[in-house]
């Protein structure tokens, strides 16, 4: 059928209209017909369409990159302490320096790369700009916007560093000599054009940098580096193994580690100790301290047990290190709707750290009333007080903790018992008033002396909080001393001290004994007894930590305890017991009859039960945080279920954006689970997925541009870069926020845009200046804009590298690449955003021709 139709006796050809012959695919049909702004504005969605979709594939490509370099290798270590008389060990056979500069930079530069390839490929082995432009606007949008975000997001005054500072000098330098090499070639050694050598030498230079990073990374000829337990693989929770280090181990390395293993003096047990331990798979019981201490919360009705598995999943993840390509991973499937490498739990639960409260007084190990900080929590400080008749008035001491910035009201009113309000007290019910950061008040209640000889009697203070129009009562919460007992006796003797009970039965769980001691037969003056403990069945040291102590009480003060941390045992069942003696007293203080108690601990089933449930469920859903599915049937189900089936976690804007991305997650899921044949089937599918799609980015970006009037190289280093690299822009930022170090956030930038230029350029102009060789002409490259734009990036990346190195070294910043004190922090990351800014400014300036700049 012809295309060609009579108008007006004019022949029209409906395949001639404006940008008809941008694309190699596109368009698919005549668009003769269409406005300019209508195919723009197709053009443009078709575009971040296409990026959504190379975002999900990339996904896939990058778990199959990730399960390429986990390959492992068991190697054996001679160990005398086991049996058998050696021990296996998994060691990593990919370096993960070798890993990042290599698969792991190919994952996330393989659409720019691939972009630069076809369109040469496309343009009948002509230079074009927009595969170049993208490859040096991705560039200078990941070292200057994205180091810039990562800068500002860190809170203040925490920091982040870099760890592997030498691998980072080294991917610095190349990333500025990259492109600077770039300039060279195309406007000093062979202007406009690029020969077969040139092109060769700068694909060499991919190998040539993995060479010098790993040298640098293992500390070549600067000293031995120590790798005691480099490599070495226990359990994990995003692929069920733990690395000890950051790094990995190529296969010639094995023997030095082992050696390594073998030679620890007996000078250095615990560094022995620390690695067997690590060997032993220390994650698991990390897993099961954590599942211990979320019981608690489960226990005290905080938390529900999915909560406290989701949670669980959360803090483990936290104290995970993940790679560059993991937290790529989970920003695609942000990006698309799909399934979470990190659980979303509850607000008020983000900030829950048991592992913090360990470290805390273990006496106050109680319900958490400061909901994680966020309240003020007011009590007694005592639970009950003595006052003699003739006193006149007792006082009471009240509390606050937890949240001291701001001021709290809590009312205080009493509570007949056998003393009567009127007859031996005066009736009390005010409001107390804490000021801000104030944490003691008193307030003082009148007794009654009614001359007559009466028993000792008793009554009750009680605290409530008042309701504030203000809400700030909200704000407000009770402690465990709610309730003070106040007593009033008739003479004025200091007292005998005496244990409330001969023997007490208490659960391990509760990791703390509190052993009451009573104050009997007056309460007047300061007294204080000496106690101690003494091993029964229980060893001091291992089953709790006791020895001896003072407990104090003050005037009136009629019951204190003593506090006697336990120690967690493994035993299924549990019987032990050590005994607490009261020794000698002061202040005039007798001995009661009670002197001695037995402590008995045991188990606590209904808390086991609670932990066996948590860590159940905490393991049974790890496979969350693996990154790629196991079977094909697990991919569609996941692909066919916004966030991946987690539907009680699923956001608005997760439907939203599952419904854009649905059809494309359907199609991926064809593609090979990474388990299958070790990770390559998916690979090599998913990257040639990856550069057909590049084709309609080429089509759709030349195109949106031409009708829109903007020029291939504005193009390239505005939409297309942008839609590149914004994956990596969430994942950076995660990075910087989850990592302990700045390595997996702007460390790995460099590398990445070191690769781009070496790979994205070195194997297109490869390609390219074969074939124009062996037809006998040079492949021409007019520098242009080319040249203008590598040289603005060059001055910006050095100018922004400088600053990252000032930050390391100057107190003003913190000290560190990332975060520090909030006004540096902010005016370095809005410096090097708008280098940015500033550069793509100068190159759209340049290509239009009002900077004229001749090459």
């Amino acid at each position: 059928m012809s295309d060609t139709v009579q108008i007006s006796n004019v022949s029209v050809d409906l395949n001639n209209y404006t940008c008809s012959s941008k694309g190699l695919i596109l368009p698919l049909v005549s668009e003769y017909t269409w406005g300019t702004g209508g195919r723009a504005f197709l053009y443009l969605i078709g575009l971040l369409w296409i990026f959504l979709a190379v975002a999900i594939i990339a996904d896939v490509f990058m778990c199959s990159i990730e399960r390429i370099t986990a390959k492992t290798t068991k190697i054996r270590v001679a160990d005398p302490d086991v049996e058998g008389g050696y021990r296996e060990m998994d060691v990593r056979v990919w370096n993960n320096t070798v890993a990042n500069l290599s698969l792991l930079a190919l994952g996330t530069s393989a659409p720019e790369i691939l972009l630069s390839v076809i369109e040469i490929i496309g343009n009948g082995f002509k230079a074009g700009n927009l595969g170049p432009g993208t490859i040096v606007g991705s560039a200078a949008f990941n070292l200057l916007v994205i180091s810039g975000i990562c800068i500002m997001s860190i809170p203040s005054p925490d920091t982040r560093r870099i760890k592997e500072i030498k691998v980072f000098f080294v991917t610095a330098f190349t990333c500025v000599f990259a492109y600077v090499w770039m300039a060279i070639v195309l406007m000093v050694s062979t202007p406009n054009r690029v020969d077969i050598w040139e092109a060769l030498v700068t694909l060499a230079m991919f190998p040539i940098l993995i060479l010098v990073a790993y040298l640098a990374d293992r500390n070549f000829c600067m000293g031995r580096k120590d790798e005691h337990a480099e490599g070495v693989v226990g359990f994990s929770l995003d692929s069920k193994k733990k690395y000890t280090e950051d790094k990995g181990l190529l296969k010639s390395e094995v023997r030095g580690q082992a050696r390594s293993y073998e030679t620890m003096s007996d000078e250095d047990p615990e560094r022995k100790r620390e690695s067997r331990r690590v060997h032993d798979g220390d994650g698991e019981a990390d897993l099961m301290h954590l599942a211990k201490e979320l019981g608690h919360e489960v226990r005290d009705g905080d938390l529900s047990e999915h909560e406290a598995a989701q949670l669980a999943i959360a803090k483990a993840n936290e104290n995970t290190s993940h790679d560059r390509g993991w937290y790529r991973v989970n920003a695609t499937r942000m990006l698309t709707g799909g399934r979470k490498l990190i659980p979303r739990v509850l607000t008020n639960f983000q900030q829950l750290a048991p592992e913090d409260r360990a470290d805390k007084d273990i006496a106050m190990r109680s319900k958490d009333h400061t909901a994680g900080g966020s309240k003020a929590v007011v009590e007694f400080t005592a639970a009950a007080v003595s006052v003699l008749e003739n006193e006149g008035k007792v006082r009471i001491g009240i509390r606050r903790y937890g949240k001291k910035d701001m001021p709290c009201t809590v009312r205080v009113e009493t509570i007949n018992g056998t003393a009567l309000a009127g007859e031996d007290y005066k009736p009390f019910s005010e409001d107390v008033l804490f000021s801000k950061n104030e944490e003691l008040r008193q307030v003082f209640i009148e007794i009654v002396d009614d001359c007559e000889w009466e028993p000792d009697e008793f009554f009750f203070v009680r605290l409530t909080i008042p309701v504030q129009e203000d809400q700030s009562h909200e704000q407000v919460a009770i402690g465990n001393v709610a309730i003070n007992q106040v007593t009033i006796i008739n003479d004025d003797e200091p007292g005998k001290l005496e244990f409330a009970k001969p023997s007490l039965v208490i659960k391990e769980s509760y990791y703390v004994a509190r052993i009451p001691v009573n104050r009997i037969n007056g309460c007047d003056g300061h007294v204080s007894v000496k106690w101690r403990t003494s091993d029964i069945t229980a060893k001091e040291g291992i089953d709790y930590q006791g020895r001896e102590g003072l407990l104090t009480f003050d005037n009136q003060e009629i019951n204190k305890t003593i506090d006697i941390p336990l120690f967690e045992s493994k035993k299924k069942e549990r019987d032990e017991c050590f005994a607490i003696e009261l020794g000698d007293c002061d202040g005039g203080a007798e001995l009661g009859k009670i002197r001695k108690t037995i402590v008995t601990i045991v188990n606590d089933d209904e808390f086991d039960g609670i932990v066996s449930r948590l860590l159940n469920m905490t393991k049974a859903n790890m496979g969350g945080m693996a990154l790629e599915s196991s079977t094909w049937v697990q991919q569609f189900k996941e692909a066919m279920n916004v966030n991946g089936g987690d539907i009680d976690n699923a956001t608005f804007l997760d439907y939203v954006l599952h419904f854009f991305t649905f059809g494309w997650k359907i199609i991926f899921a064809c593609v090979p689970p990474a388990k299958y044949g070790g990770g390559w089937p998916t690979f090599l599918i998913s990257l040639g997925v990856i550069g057909l799609l590049t084709t309609f980015i080429n089509d759709l970006a030349g195109t949106f541009g031409c009708l829109i009037g903007l020029d291939d190289a504005i193009t390239a280093i505005t939409f297309v870069a942008l839609g590149t690299s914004m994956p990596d822009t969430f994942a950076s930022k995660t990075a910087a926020l989850n990592e302990k170090t700045a390595d997996s956030s702007v460390g790995n930038v460099n590398g990445s845009n070191s690769v781009n230029v070496f790979l994205g350029l070195g194997l297109p102009w490869t390609i390219a200046s074969i074939y124009w060789a062996v037809k006998g002409e040079y492949f021409e490259v007019p520098a242009g804009s080319l040249g203008f734009t590598v040289i603005v990036y060059s001055v910006f990346a050095c100018i922004a590298l400088g600053l990252l190195l000032l930050r390391r070294f100057l107190p003003v910043f913190g000290r560190a690449e990332l975060g520090g004190p909030q006004g540096p922090k902010i005016a370095s990351g809005v410096f090097v955003i708008f280098l940015w800014v500033f550069y793509v400014i100068l190159t759209a300036l340049q290509v239009k021709d009002v900077i004229k700049v001749s090459f």
